[in-house]
């Protein structure tokens, strides 16, 4: 995004598009959601400084990536979440009746998961940087547990979880290209949502879960630690004993509601 003076580039690999001439004359502001440190090898450190010599400010979506930013550069780094639209995610009444329009009855456990865990490379190796392997690991010890355990999923690139689901012979529903109103409906129907990811810039998942007062757990990535209670966060180590708590994470995330959710990010701008 760009305007007469400031070049907001949401995602870092958009630089390439733009004329370096172009560059050089504006604000560049550069966000950057997670830095996967596995995969942070030369090529993508050369890629890194490349563009740094035209960024002029760093926006990070989580403390966790502006440690991870200043590795690497001595920019300005501004740290703000993202916002999140309560009009379009929220607690929804006659939960029940809203399970039995979806297919699903009282009893059932339900566990949601609605981001990609697949490689695009081959839609079969896992996406280990968010964790589907820890996600069937939880998910084989809830379904011990509960007897009418349903994992519920959507979004694109769900093949690893799927076929190990079919694997292990757990109950799954797939809504892959849910609408913001079909996803707020889903979150609201849950039990319980999982975050397993080991790196992550938010993820956005969990001010949805927030805002719509949803049961989650997650791993310490992102903005984790600054929405959830830490009783909600958890490692390989200790995930049975996380525990969900609705009322920490709904007090947190009032601070990203829109517009207040903005204002840091209209400073900055107005500022540059």
């Amino acid at each position: 995004m760009f305007n007469s003076d400031i070049i907001w580039l949401i995602a870092p690999w958009t630089w390439k598009k733009i004329p370096k001439y172009f560059l050089k004359r504006k604000k560049v502001v550069c966000t950057i959601h997670h830095i996967d440190e596995d995969k942070f090898g030369d090529n993508e450190k050369k890629e890194f400084y490349n563009r740094d010599q035209y960024v002029d400010f760093y926006h990070a979506i989580s403390n966790t990536t502006e440690k991870q930013i200043k590795k690497y550069t001595k920019k300005p780094v501004f740290n703000q979440p993202f916002w999140v639209n309560q009009n379009l995610f929220k607690e929804l009444d006659s939960k029940k009746d809203l399970r039995k329009k979806l297919g699903f009855t009282s009893d059932d456990f339900l566990v949601g998961s609605f981001q990609r865990d697949t490689e695009g490379k081959d839609l079969i190796s896992p996406k280990l940087s968010k964790g589907p392997d820890r996600f069937l690991e939880i998910v084989k010890y809830f379904n011990s547990k509960e007897k009418n355990l349903i994992v519920v999923l959507s979004g694109k690139r769900r093949q690893y979880i799927i076929n190990n689901l079919d694997k292990f012979k757990i109950r799954y529903k797939y809504i892959e290209m849910a609408s913001f109103t079909e996803i707020n409906k889903l979150y609201n129907i849950l039990d319980l949502y999982i975050v397993s990811s080991r790196f992550e810039g938010g993820p956005q998942s969990i001010m949805e879960c927030a805002i719509t007062k949803t049961p989650i757990i997650s791993t310490d990535v992102g903005i984790a630690s600054q929405i959830l209670s830490p009783e909600s966060i958890y490692d390989m180590n200790n995930y049975k004993l996380a525990k969900p708590n609705t009322d920490i994470a709904f007090k947190n995330v009032q601070e990203y509601l829109i517009p207040r959710g903005f204002m840091k990010f209209n400073q900055l701008f107005n500022n540059l």
